[in-house]
């Protein structure tokens, strides 16, 4: 009987949430999706991500170059560093975590993720996840780049194609993926399909009354600490 070998497939996402990290200890193969095309107008997750600021869920972002014609890959996609955007983010975290229980413990990480001076996005992002990983005990050997994996086709067959470009017998899958996913595909692929099902844990949080979930991984590690955090990503 073949032995199961399940892959997940996403985007670089920028620090991303906690179910990002699940969903990389979850899979054997975790791949970053970094062939396809970056969205030319609009907010992504591998530029922006939401923080509590002022008690509240708000959007910190890396500014894009977005000064091109035709189409970029996530690959290709540059990041705009005529602002000083690395100064006013570790500013925006010290302000608004400043008071929270591992601060101390986290910050000096987190700072030095976020000034790396990279100019490309899935640079950056690559980075910092694979950082993160390693520091929420989860193997990174186990992350490759979409770009380097022989692939064909968009949407579902992409997926398959790059499922089975890394012998994966399984497709694990996030729970916004029913929006535009051909899950039949897969089974006439001979690939299993796996909904990660991710239920995020509740935990205190530093400035607010009420939990607010799916914030960047640095809200978890400020109010749980790196030991915390790991114990939340693997028992998820």
């Amino acid at each position: 009987m073949l032995e199961t070998r399940i892959v997940a497939i996403h985007q670089p996402t920028f620090f991303p949430w906690l179910g990002y990290f699940n969903k990389i200890a979850r899979s054997d193969v975790f791949v970053v999706l970094d062939s396809v095309q970056f969205p030319k107008k609009g907010g992504t997750w591998s530029n922006r991500v939401k923080l509590l600021l002022n008690g509240q869920a708000g959007w910190v972002t890396m500014p894009v170059d977005r000064n091109y014609h035709g189409v970029r890959s996530y690959a290709e996609m540059g990041i705009d560093n005529s602002s000083s955007w690395r100064d006013k983010l570790g500013q925006t975290i010290r302000t608004n975590y400043g008071a929270a229980t591992h601060f101390a413990e986290v910050f000096p990480s987190i700072e030095e993720l976020i000034r790396n001076p990279t100019s490309r996005l899935t640079d950056y992002n690559l980075s910092a996840i694979l950082y993160l990983a390693k520091a929420l005990g989860v193997d990174t050997a186990k992350i490759v780049l979409a770009s380097e994996i022989e692939a064909a086709g968009t949407g579902t067959d992409l997926l398959i194609s790059i499922t089975k470009g890394v012998n994966g017998t399984a497709y694990l899958c996030g729970g916004g993926a029913s929006e535009y996913q051909q899950d039949e595909k897969f089974a006439a692929a001979g690939l299993d399909l796996i909904y990660q099902n991710f239920k995020h844990p509740v935990y205190e949080q530093a400035n607010t009354k009420e939990f607010v979930p799916g914030l960047s991984v640095i809200d978890v590690l400020m109010n749980c600490g790196f030991e915390g955090a790991a114990a939340l990503v693997q028992g998820a």
